[in-house]
């Protein structure tokens, strides 16, 4: 036993355990296995060109020698992005928690209630500091956020106005410019026309649907924009504003001018910088707008017993469901950061908000007074953190900050400007003034710097807040570490996450997410890096990211990866737009279809239709396999058009297609590429990749194949990988040089992405090496194929490989128990009662599970999962009998259901609650019963309403 292997570790499967699980399978060994799973003709012949792996140890050490080649300044560049204080208690009881961050997305609401309050409380607190109605429950970062304002204030206008012309976008020359790039690549593809200018000398005609400002703008000066919304509104304009959340304490909110849409980031509220991500991003709205909303909303419903619950409302609206029409995207969230920033309001509360507000606003006051009494010319009339400088020379200023370890924001060569922030101190101040003192050859030792905020109103009166926020009692409740602590706690104990039992949810790869992977994260060499910095600031970032970028490339066998889109949703529509630019360059600008299976995830044609491609449907054959004769005659009838096809491989139905590079080989005859979704990359790594099987893209999912956590519903980080050909078109950023020498804009606000979760992929990587990464694919081949040998006879097994394999996942139909009233969901809802996670339901196909086990589990943990599904095979046969009122239909089974004075069901409260004797030794328990969904979709309650309002409702 080699303990310094990492492999050891995260492999479930141990070598004492093969021998059996050969046997259930029918194999001989693991390379059996494998050449029954995956075609002979897409198998690599070499081991991966990457290095051996490291030990926990050495990786820790390593990391800790890469950080430190990070130089950690004080910014005050601002643009979006400022140092913020993660109070302790939030850090380790959330961030450093896997009983946070490896839960998965709230599908399952019964067993995601505590989860599902916090993310409450986070729409709660957006909605009050915007002063609007709806907010979600977060998206990616605040530049993606205003593309999604745009394109929504531009899908409810009336197709009639799009007809005539009203295509046209008002965007005030105040906005941040990493947005302004988001949103010229939104634009783009869809016909809408920016007009960027002056917000004052904006004349309103009628050909602009929609307009929107920054507040305060990218270097401070906050605007009054009230009459701008009332004559936008009076002219049929609608207006989104893209705000400083903390601003919003001493600002009057956007929705009280009567704006249709607010946007930002919540990263000041105790999220690192982490050289840009991850962060959540908010987006709120009017109710008006609900079916239209991107992204998800947690709203209040009521349970079985008529007891308030939460869960996801408004489903319909997403992309698995809605599919080319949707305007919602799953994968578009960052729960575990938005969970942590509405816990900063919660331990803060409105009155340690202020505070904190006001400390940052009065630090920017002092810097005003003392630099104008230096003689120097602040150019903001009204600030809530930014002063903008009149300076001699800029790069003079720049050569003394950096001397003492100062960053600014370098406008122009006369000017600067300086955003202050919550970790400023009074020695900061110091250090700050010292650096323009001495171009003026002035003394600071002795200053007392306070006077000056007390000569400066820089709000006037009819921009200060004078409405009341976070009233809440859960706001106004958890003050001290002790009383916090024990609210994460109590919160934590509601949800069922990875720390508790195996989520063997198909396409979604819940892998562990190792200790020393996540460890990182916390040291504040990674943390407090802006993304704006100079390069040579953050070394330590440049070389794990581009050792990342090199790592994806081996294992995908590309030329060059972008790190930059911050999903994987984002990676697919990135993808498809290095192919739209690819294109374009060779005066191809009409090739705009897009061939899509009907197999295929449902962001897919949304992210097409986003892309400016049509969608043409392919049809599957009985085995699930795409229908190459289809296929043919779909790619030669649109052979002059064709741009591309999308491609899951392996397949969503969990099966290596044997066809595969014959239909890579006609889309590529026909002049398309080939964008191969990476989802189901844990079957691929080591064994074959996407440039063996003739794709030209994939996104790879870092959150799914590379061990980053799914935090609840993200984080996520979606890069690409391209060919040669594409290289050349990879995004840029408009402020720190990245991508291709013809790169099309940005696609995420910051250069990488979410940087500092790469460091989990980079470790994932480097702890296993060649052959660990490779083992674990193997390994999980091998889970998937004994789970589904044990469920044989009792579940039938949709869809397999020709020779009777699945991949690393495989779907049961459990349609066929439909007949006798039994649905998919009472299925998923029995597994909470003996402690498990519903695999993937009605997914890709309706009334089935897709179950995907991954190589972390170990055999006990498969054979508790088997034991499971046998014993509710049992229980179905059982409920034929006792129809309607059955152990399925009343799942899940609360403890105070089971504890009640009352039982009246034709079954024993242990049946109920202990089915299997491994139940008892670690028993979970659902802290609510079944939610109605229909319910809460009539009644959307979407922020902390009072148990009595819900109660009239």
């Amino acid at each position: 036993m080699n303990t310094d292997s990492f492999a050891l570790r995260h492999i479930g499967v141990h070598e004492k355990d093969l021998k059996r699980m050969f046997e259930i399978v029918g194999v001989n060994d693991l390379e059996e296995l494998i050449s029954q799973t995956i075609p002979d003709d897409i198998r690599l012949s070499n081991k991966l060109d990457l290095p051996d792996g490291i030990s926990e140890h050495e990786f820790l050490n390593h990391i800790q020698h890469l950080s430190n080649k990070n130089k950690v300044f004080k910014s005050y560049i601002g643009l979006g992005y400022h140092e913020s204080l993660t109070p302790s208690v939030i850090k380790r009881n959330i961030l450093e928690n896997p009983g946070w961050y490896t839960a998965y997305t709230p599908y399952q609401a019964e067993i995601a209630q505590g989860r599902l309050e916090a993310l409450l409380n986070y729409q709660t607190m957006i909605c009050d500091l915007t002063g609007m109605e709806l907010a979600n429950a977060s998206l990616l970062d605040e530049s993606t956020a205003a593309a999604e304002a745009m394109t929504m204030l531009y899908d409810i206008r009336s197709r009639q106005q799009k007809k005539n012309g009203v295509l046209k976008f008002f965007v005030s020359e105040e906005i941040l410019p990493q947005t302004m790039s988001l949103l010229e690549t939104r634009s783009t593809p869809l016909g809408i026309e920016l007009v960027v200018g002056n917000h004052e000398e904006f004349d309103f005609s009628n050909d602009f649907y929609g307009a929107i400002l920054q507040y305060p703008g990218k270097y401070g000066q906050v605007h009054d924009y009230a009459a701008f919304v009332k004559k936008a509104q009076e002219n049929d304009i609608k207006v989104a504003v893209a705000a400083d959340i903390l601003s919003l304490v001493l600002l009057t909110p956007p929705g009280e001018w009567g704006v249709d849409v607010v946007v930002g980031t919540t990263q000041r509220f105790g999220i690192p910088l982490g050289y840009g991500g991850p962060h959540a991003a908010f987006f709120t709205t009017k109710e008006a707008y609900k079916r239209s909303i991107p992204g998800r909303i947690i709203g209040m419903t009521k349970d079985t017993d008529g007891n308030p619950a939460m869960r996801m409302a408004l489903q319909t609206r997403e992309q698995h469901i809605k599919r080319d029409k949707a305007t919602s995207n799953i994968c578009t969230a960052q729960v575990l950061l938005a969970v942590m920033a509405g816990m900063y309001a919660v331990y803060h509360g409105p009155v340690g908000l202020k505070y904190i507000a006001k400390k940052i606003h009065n630090a920017a006051k002092v810097a005003d007074g003392f630099l104008q009494n230096l003689g120097y010319k602040q150019l903001n009339s009204t600030y809530f953190d930014t002063i903008k400088i009149e300076v001699e020379n800029s790069k003079e200023v720049q050569s003394i900050a950096e001397k003492h370890g100062v960053n600014l924001n370098y406008i122009d060569s006369k000017t600067i400007s300086i955003s202050f922030n919550e970790a400023t101190s009074s020695h900061d101040l110091k250090v700050l003034m010292g650096i323009f003192s001495s171009i003026k050859e002035y003394n600071v030792e002795k200053e007392s710097f306070m006077v000056f905020a007390n000569q400066i109103d820089s709000i006037s009166d009819s921009l200060k807040r004078k409405s009341s926020f976070l009233q809440q009692p859960v706001f106004n409740s958890y003050h001290s570490e002790t009383e916090l602590m024990r609210y994460i706690k109590k919160l934590e104990r509601k949800d069922l996450a990875l720390n508790h039992s195996m989520i063997s949810l198909g396409s979604c790869t819940m892998k562990l997410n190792a200790a020393s992977e996540m460890l990182p994260l916390s040291l504040a060499n990674w943390g407090n890096v802006h993304p704006f910095v100079p390069l040579n600031q953050a070394e330590g970032y440049q070389i794990m990211l581009q050792e990342l970028e090199k790592q994806l490339n081996v294992i995908t066998g590309f030329a060059a990866t972008s790190l930059q889109p911050n999903s994987g949703a984002q990676g697919e529509y990135a993808g498809l737009m290095t192919i739209r630019a690819y294109h374009k360059s060779r005066g191809d600008s009409h090739r705009n279809i897009c061939i899509i299976p009907a197999s295929a995830h449902g962001t897919n044609p949304a992210s097409a239709v986003m892309a400016g491609m049509k969608v043409v449907v392919t049809k599957t054959d009985e085995k699930g396999n795409i229908d190459v004769i289809d296929l043919e005659e779909k790619v030669n009838l649109h052979s002059d058009n064709l741009a591309a096809l999308m491609v899951t491989y392996p397949s969503t139905h969990g099966v290596f297609e044997s066809s595969i590079k014959y239909i890579t080989k006609l889309v590529h005859d026909n002049g398309g590429q080939v964008y191969m979704d990476g989802a189901n990359m844990n079957a691929q790594v080591g064994l074959t990749n996407p440039a063996t099987i003739g794709a030209d893209v994939c996104h790879l999912n870092l959150h799914k194949t590379f061990a980053i956590p799914h935090g609840g519903g993200g984080p996520g980080v979606g890069p690409i990988c391209v060919a040669e050909q594409l290289k050349p078109f990879l995004p840029s950023n408009p402020v720190v040089e990245t991508g291709g020498e013809h790169a099309i804009t940005a696609i995420s606000g910051a250069p990488w992405g979410s940087a500092l979760a790469c460091l989990i992929s980079y470790g994932y990587i480097k702890m296993l090496g060649a052959d660990g990464v490779t083992d674990s694919t193997k390994i999980a081949i091998l889970n998937a194929n004994y789970i589904k040998e044990r469920l044989n006879g009792k579940y039938d097994v949709l869809y397999t490989g020709e020779k009777g394999r699945a991949a690393h996942e495989m779907i049961i139909d459990c349609r066929p128990f439909k007949e006798h009233g039994i649905e998919v969901t009472d299925i998923a809802k029995r597994l909470m009662d003996y402690g498990f996670h519903a695999p993937t339901v009605s997914f890709p196909v309706a009334g089935t599970m897709m179950i995907e086990p991954t190589e972390s589990e170990s055999l006990a943990e498969l054979d508790k999962f088997c034991e499971a599904m046998l014993s509710i095979r049992e229980e179905i046969q059982h409920a034929i009998i006792e129809n309607p009122n059955n152990v399925l239909k009343n799942s899940p089974h609360t403890l105070t259901m089971v504890t009640s004075d009352t039982w009246d069901f034709p079954y024993t409260r242990e049946q109920a609650a202990f089915p299997l004797s491994f139940v008892s030794e670690n028993k979970f328990w659902p802290s609510a019963r079944r939610t109605d969904e229909a319910f809460g979709d009539r009644n959307l309650i979407c922020t902390c309403t009072p148990i009595e309002a819900y109660a009239e409702v």
